[in-house]
C-alpha cells in the first residue's frame, strides 16, 4: 500500500507493473540523492554530492549556519512489499562511518530515506538524533519502518521532513 493510502485510508491507486532493469538499484539511488538535493536546494541549502564513506550529501544553510551530513537510502518496493523496512545501518560500522564523516566535515548527521512503489515515492529526511530518540528499535541492524502505524507516526512528527511524489503514468509502454 502506498504511503498516502496508508495514512489517509484511501483506496490504493492503479499501479503499473515494475520490472527492474539490471542497473535499477544504482538509478534509484541516484534519483533519491537527486531528489534530496532538489528539495534542500529549494529550501535555501547549498548542497553537494560527496563520494565519502558514511555520507552521500553535504548541505549548508547560510541563514541558520546549519551543516548537514546526509546518508541517503533509496529503495523500490514491488507490490505487496511496500511495508518492508528500509535498512539504514546493516553493519555496526555503518553508523560509525556516518558519525566519523560528519565529524570530519563538521556536519550534523542526518538520514534521508526514499522509498518508491508503483504509485508513489516517499522521501523522509530527519536528524540522526531524532531517529535515535523516537524510532531506533535495534542495536545491530537498524531499519526505517514502512508499516502503516509508523507511517502515521512520521506524518505527525514535525522533526521529519516529508516529500510525497505521485506517479501518474500517461502514454507509456
Amino acid at each position: 500500500m502506498c504511503y498516502s493510502c496508508a495514512v489517509t485510508g484511501e483506496a490504493t491507486p492503479l499501479r503499473i507493473r515494475i520490472v527492474k532493469s539490471s542497473r535499477h538499484s544504482k538509478i534509484v539511488g541516484s534519483f533519491g540523492e537527486g531528489l534530496v538535493c532538489n528539495w534542500l536546494s529549494r529550501s535555501g541549502f547549498e548542497v553537494s554530492i560527496v563520494d565519502h564513506s558514511g555520507i552521500d550529501l553535504v548541505a549548508y544553510h547560510k541563514a541558520s549556519k546549519q551543516r548537514l551530513g546526509i546518508s541517503v537510502k533509496s529503495r523500490t518496493r514491488l507490490p505487496n512489499t511496500e511495508s518492508e523496512s528500509v535498512y539504514i545501518f546493516r553493519r555496526s560500522t555503518d553508523r560509525e562511518h556516518l558519525l566519523a564523516s560528519c565529524e570530519a566535515f563538521g556536519c550534523e548527521p542526518w538520514l534521508a530515506i526514499y522509498v518508491e512503489s508503483a504509485c508513489a515515492g516517499e522521501l523522509f529526511l530527519t536528524a540522526l538524533a531524532n531517529y535515535d530518540r523516537k524510532y531506533r528499535a535495534g542495536k545491530n541492524v537498524e531499519g526505517w519502518s514502512m508499516a502503516t502505524s509508523q507511517l502515521r507516526r512520521y506524518a505527525g512528527d514535525a522533526d521529519i521532513k516529508h516529500v510525497h511524489v505521485d506517479f501518474t503514468v500517461r502514454n507509456w509502454w
